[in-house]
């Protein structure tokens, strides 16, 4: 099969299985005459996503922002920290474990200090995302950094090559594939934590994002809204996951090519 039938293959079957899914989902709500409050049918979540697209799309460019924003503040933050944390030993014996501490508190617990520190608005939802993705980017970090190669570590320092030049040349790009990983990870908390800093910093009005609308929705009792709110939540997270995968796929190209491209050179 070629690459062109694959990359097909890898689109269709999921189409496939979300419709088979709201397919199935239509015809048990059909079935069974649930109340609409509980489990709407797919086609009235359709609807209400059609006829509130004014609402939705504001509120899901606001998400997206915040969502974009605090990853790209982890994704900085983790692959530098990460990266002094792997090359110093001490950082590594001191900070890393605090870090891994402060993963584990909830960040429900830590959002209400981020309203007092930052204030109401995006600038919380934007410290709420930061803070709950930095971690997987900076783990990915750190164990790519210390899974390089040291035979070609070794090279580097018979060559004289500075920290910065070895690092730049050698270590970063041997941990694409790592560093990728994390940040697959990171795309997704990153919406969730942006979700749960507009959850907290409360502000709404025709600037509300889709955390504000989901729980309006849910006190005006508009189950149907609140579904068309989360998935737009999940479409955000998709398509930054999916931007994360391009870009991995262009760097592994680029510096890890897969066996196929070998086969292909030798050819």
């Amino acid at each position: 099969m070629n690459r062109a039938a694959q990359n097909i293959r890898a689109v269709v079957a999921p189409v496939v299985a979300v419709l088979v899914i709201l397919a199935g989902w239509q015809a048990a709500v059909i079935a069974t005459g649930v109340s609409p409050f509980l489990l709407p049918r797919p086609t009235v979540i359709a609807e209400t996503m059609w006829q509130s697209r004014a609402l939705l799309f504001d509120a899901t460019l606001r998400t997206a922002t915040a969502a974009l924003a605090g990853f790209a503040i982890a994704s900085a933050v983790g692959v530098i920290a990460g990266s002094l944390i792997a090359a110093l030993p001490i950082l590594r014996r001191s900070l890393y474990p605090l870090a891994t501490i402060l993963q584990m508190v909830p960040l429900v617990a830590v959002a209400p200090l981020l309203v007092i520190w930052f204030g109401f608005g995006l600038p919380t939802a934007i410290a709420a995302s930061a803070v709950v993705a930095v971690f997987p980017v900076l783990a990915s970090t750190i164990d790519g950094l210390r899974s390089v190669d040291p035979g070609l570590r070794e090279i580097f320092a018979l060559a004289h090559a500075s920290p910065w030049t070895r690092w730049r040349k050698l270590d970063l790009p041997a941990s694409v594939p790592a560093i990728v990983t994390g940040l697959r990870i990171a795309a997704g908390l990153a919406v969730i934590g942006a979700i749960v800093g507009e959850f907290v910093s409360g502000y709404g009005g025709s600037h509300a994002p889709l955390g504000i609308v989901v729980m309006t929705a849910m006190r005006e009792a508009r189950t149907d809204l609140v579904f068309g709110a989360v998935a737009l939540c999940a479409s955000v997270g998709f398509f930054l996951f999916g931007v994360v995968s391009t870009l991995g796929w262009l760097l592994a190209r680029r510096w890890h090519p897969s066996a196929q491209d070998e086969m292909e050179i030798r050819k």
